[in-house]
């Protein structure tokens, strides 16, 4: 197994495997709000671009708040390990890891993880991070790790599919309803490889995680690749996802507990510099929508468009709602800057307050933006957060939460990489999210990405009505 580099100064004490971050350590020069660093890549095998950490999740229940990424990304696809960050109180402090028994770095049987994603079991009181394992240089296995005791620790992978052929972009939900005839349904979809066809798969499971169905195939046999999936308060599972050419937003549901899958519908085209303004930077960039629910069941679907820019010269953040999670209403555009402007918007992560809904929804979002949609060579990445009181009716004005240079990040299949996911969590009136922020590398190091939270969180006002 290769040897573990130390942890850098900026993190406190390993105890029992657990990481005690020290807060008021320093913070990147070039963050707008305070930052807390959560995680830092401690490995040093040959395949990974060290020390890196990208594509975050992050989910919240009560004061607890879990999130899992990459750590040590590999130029064509997957990492050295899935890293995760924990905390009990509300993000005032945090612990990190790592999970075992994933790649040869922990003794796994893996040669790389790709694809973290959290979700939790209020029924089971478990935790679980999604994610797939990689055989040589495809995915084999759709697997995860569970949790117990809050996030505390974590048990080696437990096997969700496997033997069906290449397997990609996993998520995972699990139905915590109250009123739901389904509650403590777990559901994970992914694409699974047909062919020379994603096709788009799911299970489930009714013992938090121990234990998974065997793959369904959702009505229209839907390919693509999953964005992100929710359960409205009446159990009806709602999944949105990417065409597998990677011009449409659709989505699908499945309104018995997961036995069985509904046709896909529409929701927006996003085709290539018609819809969605495609970055001449080296950027990585995947239009993967975000998705969540009010206490209404009404839907939110977010993702980056072009539609209200002239001649599609740069992107927006849009957001689409549906009553059901079945028909579709036309997206609208978050008014982040001018519509004339030249910041081109990209990876969403879209939140919604639990117990609130209808015309006092709050919602929370995070982003990336380049500072231009020009920029070729010198290209300045920016992540960035909103919030809206009245269920996106309005919106307070953009808070910068940091800077950074778009070729400090790692490499990847299609150009650099920060994401093709983000997330945002609210925890009462504060939103919470994970974010990979990019520091100039010190010495012989070619990279400096770790993982950092906006510290105590960033409040959802609604701020005053943006003139813009």
């Amino acid at each position: 197994m290769p040897a573990a580099k130390p942890y850098r100064r900026r993190l406190g004490l390993t105890v029992l495997g657990v990481v005690l971050v020290t807060l008021g350590a320093p913070l990147p020069a070039h963050s707008a709000v305070p930052l807390t660093q959560v995680s830092a890549d401690p490995y040093s095998d040959a395949q990974g671009q060290h020390q890196t950490e990208v594509e975050p999740d992050t989910l919240a229940w009560g004061r607890t708040i879990v999130s899992a990424f990459l750590v040590g990304r590999v130029a064509n696809g997957g990492a050295s390990n899935i890293g995760w960050a924990r905390s009990a109180d509300a993000g005032a402090t945090w612990q990190h890891g790592f999970l075992p028994a994933t790649t040869p770095n922990t003794d796994g049987p893996w040669t790389k993880v790709t694809d973290p994603v959290v979700a939790f079991s209020l029924r089971h009181n478990t935790w679980q991070i999604s994610f797939i394992g990689i055989t040589g240089t495809t995915g084999t296995h759709v697997l995860t790790s569970r949790s117990t005791n809050g996030g505390v620790t974590w048990s080696p992978p437990i096997t969700v599919a496997s033997g069906i052929g290449a397997v990609d972009k996993n998520w995972m939900v699990c139905d915590n309803n109250a009123a739901s005839p389904f509650r403590g349904t777990c559901h994970t979809t992914f694409s699974n490889q047909t062919g020379n066809a994603w096709r788009i798969r799911a299970v489930r499971s009714s013992d938090g995680g121990s234990s998974w169905s065997a793959p369904v195939t959702p009505a229209g046999n839907p390919g693509g690749f999953t964005g992100s999936a929710i359960v409205r308060p009446d159990g009806a599972v709602v999944v949105a996802y990417l065409t597998a050419d990677q011009q449409v937003v659709r989505s699908f549901r499945s309104t018995d507990g997961g036995a069985s899958w509904g046709a896909p519908v529409t929701v927006d085209s996003v085709q290539d510099n018609v819809r969605h303004h495609v970055a001449p930077a080296p950027f990585r960039d995947w239009v993967l929508p975000s998705i969540d629910v009010d206490r209404t069941g009404r839907v939110y679907v977010s993702w980056s468009s072009c539609r209200f820019r002239v001649g599609c010269a740069t992107n927006d953040i849009v957001i689409s709602e549906s009553v059901t999670g079945q028909a579709w209403l036309a997206p609208y555009r978050v008014p982040l800057d001018p519509i004339v402007g030249v910041h081109d918007h990209y990876l969403p992560g879209l939140a919604v307050a639990a117990g609130s809904g209808g015309n006092t929804a709050r919602l929370a979002l995070t982003y990336y933006y380049l500072h231009t949609a020009t920029c070729v060579a010198d290209c300045r990445a920016n992540v960035a957060f909103a919030s809206s009181v009245n269920g996106g009716l309005t919106w307070s004005r953009p808070t910068h939460v940091a800077a950074m240079s778009l070729a400090r990040f790692p490499t990847a299949t299609g150009g650099r990489m920060i994401a093709d996911y983000i997330s945002t969590s609210i925890v009462g009136r504060r939103a919470h999210t994970i974010v990979p922020v990019a520091r100039p590398p010190a010495g012989q190091q070619a990279f400096d990405v770790d993982m950092y939270h906006p510290t105590g969180g960033l409040p959802v006002t609604g701020g005053p009505i943006p003139s813009i």
